[in-house]
């Protein structure tokens, strides 16, 4: 029950008995109301102190714990509970993934009212640690100061920091020694970056002022071995530039491109930035083993902007599944919305008669042509529109009827005239591959009048966080 006294509100004792919203636990007070939990796993009893209050719901942090659950394991991140990431690195990673395989088939049911013929068990990961290829990391001269840090009573040092934004304080940086997300050479290639910043007294950027030379650095890494790194600096000084780029060439030769913009908006975006090439190539090169042999591997073209399954190792996991769900003979017509650079559409056109990829960034189709065409994948076809304007009968009528559709759309999920078009189309069969099934239920729920939904299958992606990839496949009736 919740007391009140002079200052915060506390609930004194608190069961979590699941996990919610953005990885927080999930318990109920002794009146029934629903407590969301920070720095909880399910089985932990705890007294939280309550920050925020509405009539559904309040939300709070752990402040003391009564009992911890035995599906707790030691974080294996010195920055675990203050930098926001990997929030379940205290939770047995068997458990997540109990978890998120739940968590997806309820959303299935209570949320599209979909019935799923068969349930095939979470795809999990085999690396759940040092798994992604892209990073970003930012400048600050105004670091965050932790709670042990403060109250050592200690020398703080430098206020620079080169590392992530603190949860819900945009101007703060927490200083990352040691990321486990991306392997290496990432944590060395950040770590000199900062460290000649700091010994050649580079200015470090001021968030809430808009000055100073070091903005923001992206990592690359590829299973190909190759490296790009990306510098954003505010101030265009060139002496300092060129020395702090030459340092890291010297440093760093497995560093294939390296590349700098100078970015003097208001955000860090750098879509709309030009990128210079400082030394290498504007690209890395991806690789993914091939379908039928894979010893042998497809390639990828990935330049700073472009998007790339963040977890390659699972991403060919994810396309197996996907693949084998189309039930490809070897003559079938496919379409591929939402084709971004074209990899799904290259791993699908290994054992399709055709692909016809759909997607509405004119950079992305560019690339996705390239890599069919470096792959020598000659039975692509790929074409820029936005799919709820694209994905037309006359679009039908000039690539042709598809016996398939693959379907792998963002967050938000598939526009309803996008739906209503499948509908219209009525393909054989639809895979449909979601980063967010939330709103893949809701899409399968209107699919659902003219197919059955035969099987799906969630794969993890991100392991230590709550996110989660599923693949449904969809027959007609």
């Amino acid at each position: 029950m919740a007391r009140r006294k002079k200052g915060p509100l506390f609930i004194d004792d608190v069961t979590v008995t699941g996990a919610g919203a953005k990885g927080k636990g999930v318990g109920k007070t002794e009146d029934g109301q629903v407590v969301f939990i920070q720095n909880a796993v399910p089985g932990d009893r705890v007294k939280v102190r309550v920050f925020k209050r509405k009539r559904s719901f309040v939300e709070g942090k752990a402040v003391e714990y009564h009992e911890l659950s035995k599906d707790r394991v030691q974080p294996a991140c010195e920055h675990f509970g203050t930098c926001g990431g990997c929030k379940w690195q205290n939770w047995d990673y068997s458990k997540q993934l109990e978890y998120k395989d739940s968590e997806v088939q309820n959303n299935l049911v209570r949320l599209g009212h979909v019935e799923v013929e068969e349930y095939l068990p979470i795809l999990g990961c085999e690396s759940d640690y040092f798994y992604r290829n892209k990073m970003e990391f930012s400048f600050s001269n105004k670091r965050w100061i932790t709670e042990e840090e403060a109250q050592s009573g200690a020398e703080l040092g430098t206020t620079n920091a080169l590392g992530f934004h603190i949860p819900g304080m945009w101007d703060k940086v927490l200083n990352v020694t040691k990321c486990h997300l991306q392997p290496d050479p990432s944590n060395a290639i950040r770590n000199f970056i900062r460290q000649y910043a700091l010994d050649h007294n580079l200015e470090f950027f001021d968030l809430r002022e808009q000055s100073g030379l070091l903005r923001t650095v992206m990592i690359r890494t590829a299973l190909s071995g190759e490296n790009m790194v990306l510098i954003q600096f505010y101030d265009d000084l060139v002496e300092e530039r060129e020395g702090l780029m030459n340092a890291l060439i010297a440093e760093f030769p497995e560093i294939t491109s390296l590349l700098y913009t100078i970015n003097q908006k208001g955000n860090d975006s750098i879509y709309d930035c030009d990128v210079e090439v400082f030394h290498g190539r504007d690209h890395i090169f991806e690789v993914m083993p091939a379908y039928y042999d894979p010893s042998t591997e497809l390639r990828f073209k990935v330049g700073p902007k472009s998007f790339y399954q963040t977890n390659p190792k699972q991403a060919h996991s994810l396309y197996v599944q996907a693949l084998e769900f189309a039930e490809l003979k070897g003559d079938e017509l496919v379409y591929d919305l939402y084709t971004g650079t074209g990899t799904i559409a290259c791993f699908l056109a290994q054992k399709a008669g055709k692909v016809v990829g759909i997607e509405s960034v004119p950079d992305a189709i560019k690339d996705a042509k390239f890599n069919a065409e470096m792959n020598g994948l000659n039975n692509t076809t790929f074409v820029v529109g936005d799919m709820k304007d694209a994905l037309t009968p006359s679009f039908v009528e000039e690539h042709g009827m598809p016996d398939v559709v693959v379907t792998d759309p963002p967050r938000d999920g598939m526009h309803a005239k996008v739906v209503e078009q499948l509908l219209n189309m009525k393909p054989k069969r639809i895979v449909y591959v979601s980063c967010n099934s939330a709103t893949q239920a809701r899409d399968l729920g209107l699919l659902q009048s003219a197919y059955r939904i035969v099987k799906s299958r969630a794969v993890d992606m991100f392991p230590q966080t709550h996110h989660i990839e599923n693949v449904a496949v969809l027959e007609l009736k």
